[in-house]
């Protein structure tokens, strides 16, 4: 067998790889000091309430005390908005239900420029469920009274805020919401004081719905994209199917650490200091709504126990899908960027991003910075490059020897490997020396492909004539969409192609490479355009420019190699190993083959 083909073989199947593999899966300037802001605010008034002051009637006041019970008194009241403010996000918080009823992130903006409200009163609703004496009461039909906010708060402080739902003195549900300076995060405590001999079950259930904004210009992408991720407290990671375009849900019913909403960017959860007792989750496509991309729901259940003797400590996540910030928020919580498989996901955490964040720190230009880390990577893999194109250059050098051994056996195969085998053995060239380094360079191939389409860095940076270097560049939209490339063409996925040709044709001058494996080798890039079309530009302007890099480099390597000496060492190999007895693995590989043959004859 020609090693040749064995290298071809080997780039055909990291083709395929990438192929299945995405069919089925795939320093900012210095911060001021945290200025934690308030505002209160009271709903228009000339926007009636929900339940508002007409219900003072003894017939309603009767009705309402048949429907909600002891927390008929609760059910009436003026809606008052009160806003938490640091340097990252605005939280607007309500005083009916006691709950988050809007999330502004300040440092980001929608595909088409407008503020990023990440959640409002229309998209998200949370709260606490329960049964008391057999009647349903959900929290956000209730008015809290605010009881406790801090309004001048200095630098390094936390802003906080109480909600508090009286029954009576000493029957009470008490919210309090903190928010740090310069941060993601908003913790929530909540606490339940002599009301457990009115619910019907030890349980409350936390509920949130949250029909997920659109925040991105691609709405198919942005969909597969969306999930509920959750972490369960034994350590381990899963989520609801991110491509389904049916319901996808799960009963859970081990202790949960945390539950969140993932998109492509950008994550809202719930983190628990006590895990939940169990859940529910559910995530189900918007279609053909195209404001949104998801209706998402978590039940989350909290024990009762776990309020009533002390405030139940949790926090809510509402920002970017940015690695180095979802780090520090919780166990396992990075997860939520998606960096592939664990060697890849490895490489992505300990080579690829630490290096990206290293460039970020002194380029502003993300093109730029992707240059330099296709330079960088490889300079990394000049041992493997080198290896391989000499491995390439031997089996030219080898070529007239194979092609006389195939001439004097014709169509016996089992003759014409048996005598490459030796002849390889005797040269001292193993047949897969070619396509190993090749082989080796996978899973950083394949930590690109995840690194990428999941940078937030890239969001919305131009370069070139991208204007965003985290989605497609478009420099042509097609009336109709051909199957798998898209209705659209992309310069940067065009370019890559014809420099990934250049660098076929440019092997192909030192490979022995003939006949259909030849060219098998152009097609595969055609193919390959049709799986990079509608990914991130950022990653194929690096392939790219990878393409001309490696094209370089072996312009450089072949100046350095003498033909000569190759023939010359290649036959001292000979003279040297005539003799030498064959190794076992040749020996049982030689049976193999003439057992094989043997089968054949049968």
């Amino acid at each position: 067998m020609y090693m040749d083909k064995n290298q071809a073989i080997g780039l055909t199947l990291i083709s395929l790889l990438f192929i299945t593999y995405f069919q089925f899966f795939a320093p900012r300037p210095a911060v001021k000091p945290p200025q934690v802001k308030e505002q209160l605010s009271t709903r228009n008034e000339g926007q009636p309430p929900a339940k508002a002051y007409e219900a003072d009637t003894p017939e309603r006041v009767a009705a309402w005390a048949e429907k909600y019970g002891i927390f008929a008194g609760v059910v009436s009241g003026k809606e008052k908005e009160l806003v938490l403010e640091n340097e990252v996000m605005k939280v607007t918080l309500t005083s009916q239900g006691g709950r988050v009823k809007e999330v502004l992130l300040k440092n980001y903006k929608t595909h088409d420029q407008q503020p990023l409200v990440l959640l409002d009163e229309h998209s998200s609703k949370m709260g606490f469920d329960f049964t008391a004496n057999n009647i349903k009461i959900n929290t956000n039909e209730l008015f809290f009274e605010i009881n406790d906010h801090n309004k001048n708060v200095s630098e390094g402080d936390v802003a906080h805020v109480t909600f508090t739902l009286s029954i009576a003195p000493d029957k009470y549900i008490q919210q309090t919401f903190s928010m740090p300076g310069n941060r993601y995060e908003l913790g929530y405590q909540v606490k339940v004081v002599g009301l457990a001999p009115y619910l019907d079950e030890k349980v409350v259930n936390f509920v949130w719905n949250d029909r997920v904004k659109r925040v991105e210009k691609d709405l198919k992408e942005s969909r597969n994209k969306t999930t509920v991720n959750y972490y369960l407290a034994k350590g381990s990671f899963d989520y609801l199917n991110e491509y389904s375009d049916t319901k996808e849900e799960k009963t859970l019913h081990d202790p949960i650490k945390w539950v969140s909403v993932k998109q492509k960017f950008f994550t809202v959860g719930i983190i628990a200091e006590t895990p939940f007792k169990g859940g529910y989750i559910t995530a189900v496509p918007t279609l053909p709504d195209s404001t949104s991309v998801k209706l998402a729901t978590m039940r989350l259940a909290v024990p009762l126990e776990t309020l009533a003797q002390e405030p139940g400590k949790f926090t809510f996540y509402f920002g970017p899908n940015n690695y180095q910030i979802l780090k520090k928020v919780t166990e396992g919580f990075s997860n939520n960027v998606s960096l592939g498989w664990p060697i890849i996901k490895w490489i992505n955490q300990f080579l690829i991003i630490p290096i990206f964040n290293f460039l970020e720190k002194y380029i502003s230009n993300y093109g730029v910075i992707i240059f330099l880390l296709v330079i960088i990577i490889k300079i990394l893999l000049m041992p493997l490059s080198y290896k391989s194109y000499m491995a390439m250059a031997e089996m030219k050098a080898l070529k007239p020897a194979l092609d006389e051994i195939k001439a004097k056996h014709k169509d016996d195969l089992h003759k014409i490997q048996l005598e490459q085998m030796t002849l390889y053995r005797e040269m001292g060239i193993s047949p897969l020396s070619g396509c190993i380094p090749v082989l080796l360079q996978i899973p950083i191939l394949l930590a690109m492909f995840n690194f990428f389409p999941n940078s937030i860095e890239l969001r919305q940076e131009p370069f070139l004539w991208a204007k965003d270097l985290s989605t497609y560049d478009s420099i042509l939209n097609l009336p109709y969409t051909i199957p798998w490339y898209g209705s659209h063409v992309s310069l940067f996925t065009l370019l890559m192609t014809a420099s990934t040709i250049l660098y076929t044709w440019s092997n192909n001058q030192v490979s022995a490479a003939q006949g259909p494996m030849k060219t098998m080798s152009y097609i595969m890039p055609i193919m390959f355009m049709f799986v990079v079309n509608t990914l991130p530009a950022g990653l194929s302007f690096y392939y790219f420019v990878s393409n001309l890099v490696t094209f370089g480099q072996q312009a450089l390597i072949k100046k350095f190699v003498d033909e000569a000496k190759i023939n010359k060492k290649l036959e001292e190999n000979r003279k040297k190993n005539k003799n030498k007895k064959k190794s076992r693995f040749q020996l049982r590989l030689e049976q193999a083959m003439k057992a094989a043959e043997e089968r054949k004859r049968k």
